[in-house]
This record gives C-alpha cells, structure tokens and sequence, in this order.
C-alpha cells in the first residue's frame, strides 16, 4: 500500500488530471519510500485511482471515526473527477513534467539495456553508483507543476514546499538502480568508485527555457542554459511572472525524452612504490625538445606500460618526489612515485597480484628497478609531495677540481655544516620554471680523495638542492659554491642519488 493521506487526495486527482504520470504523482505527495517507485506502472496507477475513487465524506465515518456501510451512489462531481482523469490518462501516455524518464525508462527491461551496455564495456566491479543527467527544462516543468499544485494546496490552507517534492533524478534511481545491479551482480552504495551514468535528452522541449532569457537572465547568453543556471534562475522569478511566460499545469509533449549511451567510469587507482633508475641515458619523463622526441623510453614508461596493461586503464598521470636529470643515477631505496591509472577496467587485485606485477616491471628492463610496489589512496599521495621541500636526500658526486690537490685540502668540507646557500633558477631549467631566489641547506659533507684533480663529495642536502649548480656554480647564480669554498674552478662529472629521506610508501617485506 501507498503511504498517501487524506490530504493528498486532491493532490492525486489534480496531477492525473493533468496528465502527469504515477510516479510523478508520487513525487508530488512527497512519498519518500524507495519501494513505492519500484512498483510496476500499472500498479501504481490502479491503486491510485483506487485511492481518489473512495469515499471521503463526513458521513462516511460515525462519531467514533469509524467507516460507516452506505448504499448511496458516489456523487456526480466525484464521476465527473474520475472521467477527467481517465481521460487525461488516454489523450497522451506522455507524462508532461518528467517528459517520460520516470516510464518506460523504470520499465526491468531498461534495466537490463542499461547492464548490457556495461557487461560490454568489460569492467570488473562489486559495486557501483548510478548517475543521472537530465534536460535542463524538466526543471521548468517541475517548477510550473508544484505552482499548479501549489495553488489547490494553498486553497485547502495547506503548504507543500517544493524542497518538499521527491527529485525526478532520486525516483529515477530509487526505480531502477537496484535493478541494474542485480544484473550486474554488484552492490549499489554511494561511494563506490564504479560509476554508470545514464544521460536524458529532448529536443522538442529544449525551449522551454528562452522565456527565462527575458524573465531574467535578459543580456546573458543563452548559452547558460544548464540545468543548475536554470535551477537558479527559478528561483529569482516570482510566480505571477513565471505563469505568465509558461503554461501551470505544463503543456504535453509528443515525444517522451530520448536515453544516450550508458557510460560507465571508474575512479583513478593510485599505485605507489620507489624506483632505482641505472642507466645514465634514460630520462624520468620522454624526453621531447622542439616537438622532436629524443632518446627512447622514460623511467615513467617503462613503470606505467604493464599496469597499464593489468588494469585496463585508459591512460595514467605520474608524479614522484622530485626528479633526477637524464644523466643521474637514483640508488639506494629508490625515489617515491605514484602513478594515477584513468579510468581502469579492473581494479581488484591481491598482495600476490601486485608483487606479480612488480616482478614483471622489473623483468622488462635492466635500466630500472621498483620496489614496495602497493595500492594507495589519493589522499596518501600529498605526503610524496610534502616532503619534496621538507625532507633531505644524499647524493655522491664525481668532482673534477682545475687545481691540483692533496687529499689534505678536502678535509675542511667535512667541517661545514648546514651551510646556507641561495640559488637563483639554474639556466638548464628557467625554460619551465620561474624565476626566483631559493634558500637552501646543505647539511654536511663528506669526501674521498682520488687524484689530484678528482674527488667524491658525498652531500645530504635540503630537499629541492641543485646539486650541480652548487658545485660549479652556475656563473654565480649560486652563492656559495664549492668553487667559491675551494677556491677554485670545479665542475661535476657524475651525480648518483643515494637517497630521498620520506618515510613513504610503506616498505613491504620481501
């Protein structure tokens, strides 16, 4: 049974009458039970006419407020009621506020049109969220519908709000998305990072709304007809304007409102671990110049092809906590990354799938190697970036010093500690970055001699260091600089990345 009251009664007639579907009807009498709009069509509309068909006068009930027997003829006016809208019901099956989306739509055979599509989209999920698009004048439709129901209401001294009225968009879901999911044999739950969405359109009805270019948007575009421009709009106009630029009740349309592809999307999966890159030749990034790629294959490549390829995604964005140029080496535990997979078509995948997945990385090239390879969250990837400034990294460095020099001359460097330097942009990369003043720290020093014109320096610095620019200086663009301190010209012939000090990903045993 429909929880509908008394009050509702003339509600019910008067949207019939109109030529307003069950469901909307329902919507109306602000009938908040999900069940209520799964029902068949033809239920609903029997038990309907069944609900204003009753008798409803004071006679009909005794003293007590129980139903008393009558063998008196329903009188002439509920007749002519009920001839009303028995006709509004048979001059169009087109409802003329949800333009037929709460109809055949909620019929179990959309339902499975909709899973089919999605069965053909081949994803694998356990749960999805259904979204809805709707044409922009339903609104209008809706908003002429409550002020003609408003107006029988007000006359009864009653009040129906139209935060009130059940959304066709909530009806529309409450009718069919449990049934979509049985289909596809997965849950419906609100935060699910599967989701289908279906999309309405009606041309015949798209004017509808030019009437709010003059009512109300007067110099704006009508190219701001959206849905929550028009929601806006509606509720700036005062009702005496609205009815005299729309019809109240809304006037029938011929066509009932057209469904587009089903779509269905899943949320980005985010992948983290660290890499070791061995090859001086391999940039982080392609590497392209002038529109013209340069060297084959990117650290970021040879990661993101194979869980590309497990998780059926449709591309992938990929960050890590800072870069190393082409020339440098990483070492070490490796350098945080994480890596967003669009839109993937499987999303599940155990601890022992993964570790499949790292081994099979790191089988496809000797240029790299990753490690803790692990799902996380998006929200778990903004502490990478955090300690892009915040943590420190150790690096080793071949020098060559134009002086020659004993290994007595180096030890003063391992006295100096958090030495504070300022680096403007380096040249090799104001063409992508702004320029600025940086500060910076180097912590300590260590070094071990070679020859007389070659040493290792062994740093850890503040996140964010120019490691070469502090060695050579970059035409004094860094101040101090190790030639500045040695007192001599020096410059840096190889750079290994020993070490980025985050605490992230979580390391995963062996």
């Amino acid at each position: 049974m429909l929880s509908l009251k008394e009050k509702d009664r003339p509600i019910v007639r008067k949207l019939l009458c109109a030529g307003c579907c069950v469901r909307c009807v329902l919507r109306f009498c602000c009938v908040g039970t999900s069940s209520a709009y799964r029902r068949s069509y033809q239920d609903l509309h029997k038990e309907l006419l069944a609900f204003i068909s009753e008798e409803n006068s004071p006679q009909s009930h005794d003293a007590s407020g129980e139903e008393k027997s009558s063998d008196a003829p329903p009188n002439k006016r509920m007749r002519i009621d009920e001839d009303s809208v028995t006709a509004a019901q048979t001059d169009s099956d087109i409802c003329p506020v949800c333009l037929g989306v709460l109809q055949d739509f909620c019929d179990p055979s959309f339902a499975e049109q909709v899973s089919d599509a999605v069965k053909k989209q081949q994803y694998e999920f356990d749960s999805l969220v259904l979204t809805v698009s709707l044409p922009a004048q339903l609104s209008v439709r809706e908003h002429s519908c409550w002020l003609h129901v408003k107006k029988e209401v007000r006359e009864k001294s009653m009040c129906l709000g139209k935060d009130d009225v059940i959304q066709v968009k909530d009806a529309f879901k409450w009718a069919v998305q449990g049934k979509i999911g049985q289909e596809l044999g997965a849950a419906v739950v609100a935060n699910s990072p599967c989701e289908v969405s279906i999309s309405f359109i009606h041309p015949e009805t798209e004017e509808d709304c030019h009437f709010l270019y003059v009512a109300v948007f007067l110099s704006v575009s009508q190219s701001v007809f959206t849905r929550m421009a028009v929601v806006k709009a509606l509720e700036k106009i005062s009702e005496e304007k609205f009815s005299r630029h729309y019809p109240c009740p809304p006037k029938k349309a011929n066509t009932r409102c057209t469904a587009l592809d089903t779509t269905c999307l899943h949320t980005s999966v985010f992948i983290a671990g660290r890499y070791n890159k061995f090859s001086r030749e391999l940039p982080q990034t392609p590497w392209v110049i002038d529109g013209e790629r340069r060297m084959d294959g990117s650290v970021e490549e040879l990661i993101a092809a194979p869980l590309l390829s497990s998780f059926r995604a449709d591309g992938f964005n990929f960050s890590s906590s800072g870069r190393e140029d082409v020339d440098v080496r990483t070492l070490g535990n490796g350098r945080p990354f994480a890596v967003e997979l669009l839109n993937p078509h499987r999303a599940k995948f155990n601890r022992t799938e993964i570790k499949q997945l790292q081994e099979t990385i790191n089988q496809s090239s000797d240029k790299i190697r990753v490690r803790d390879l692990q799902i996380v969250t998006r929200d778990a990837t903004s502490r990478m970036k955090e300690g892009e400034e915040e943590k420190t990294k150790t690096y080793s460095a071949l020098i060559w010093t134009q002086k020659a020099i004993e290994s007595p001359d180096l030890e003063f460097l391992a006295n100096i500690k958090d030495l504070r330097i300022a680096q403007k942009t380096p040249l090799r990369v104001l063409h992508r970055r702004p320029l600025a003043v940086r500060q910076r720290l180097v912590h300590s020093m260590t070094t071990i001699y070679l020859d007389k014109h070659h040493f290792t320096l062994k740093l850890c610095t503040q996140a964010g260091t120019y490691i070469k620019e502090f060695v050579h200086g970059d035409f004094g663009r860094t101040k101090p600089n190790l030639c500045d301190l040695m007192k001599t010209d020096a410059d840096i012939l190889e750079l290994d990345v020993e070490s980025v000090d985050i605490d992230w990903p979580p390391a995963i045993p062996d």
